[in-house]
C-alpha cells in the first residue's frame, strides 16, 4: 500500500532534531536532471515494492 506524507503540528519548541538520513533524491541544486528536483510537493512510498515516489511539480513529472 502507498502512504502519504502527513503535516506534523504538535512539535514543541525547543525540539532537537538530530541529523543522520542519507540522499535519495536531489542534492545537486535544482534543475531538471535525474538527480535534481525543481519544486518537489510531495512523495509516497511503496513499501510492499520499497519505491519512492516524488512529485517535481515544476518539471511536471513523478521520479521513482
Amino acid at each position: 500500500p502507498l502512504r502519504n506524507t502527513t503535516e506534523v503540528s504538535d512539535i514543541e519548541v525547543n525540539a532537537k532534531w538530530i541529523q543522520n538520513g542519507i540522499t535519495v533524491a536531489g542534492g545537486h541544486g535544482f534543475g531538471n536532471g535525474l538527480n535534481q528536483l525543481w519544486a518537489p510537493h510531495g512523495f509516497s512510498v511503496d513499501e510492499n515494492h520499497q519505491t519512492i515516489y516524488i512529485a517535481d511539480s515544476d518539471n511536471h513529472r513523478i521520479l521513482e
